[in-house]
């Protein structure tokens, strides 16, 4: 369930960029509205995944999807264009994207995961 609204707030975010190129600096009132509702709605869903998913993995997806999907969405509906240099930078977003889920914290042992939740407590 965290996923899915992990990928909701995905899909919020990327609507409120798209309406950001499209309000024209705020100064369209449809797509200004648009852009706000989206991203209150990104942040909120964003919010209410952080209660099972680590911040470091959800952050990354979050931002690794929304980065990689807008450049996507910027060539075919805005028709941007793309260099090598873009296609090589998405390309380590993806595979930082992949190695956080891999290897990232939640993928060791139990003990790891206690070790860490007690490193974090504050001593008096």
């Amino acid at each position: 369930m965290a996923y899915l609204l992990l990928a909701i707030s995905i899909c919020s975010e990327l609507l409120g960029t798209s309406m950001l190129k499209a309000s024209h600096g705020f100064t369209r009132l449809i797509p200004s509205i648009v852009t706000v509702v989206a991203f209150v709605c990104s942040f909120y869903f964003l919010s209410i995944s952080l209660k099972s998913i680590p911040l470091n993995t959800a952050y990354a997806i979050w931002s690794g999807l929304g980065t990689v999907v807008t450049v996507i969405v910027s060539v075919v509906i805005w028709k941007e264009k793309i260099n090598t240099a873009s296609v090589v930078g998405i390309s380590l977003i993806i595979i930082g994207v992949v190695v956080l889920n891999l290897l990232g914290p939640g993928h060791g042992s139990s003990e790891d995961a206690s070790a860490d939740r007690h490193s974090h407590t504050v001593q008096p």
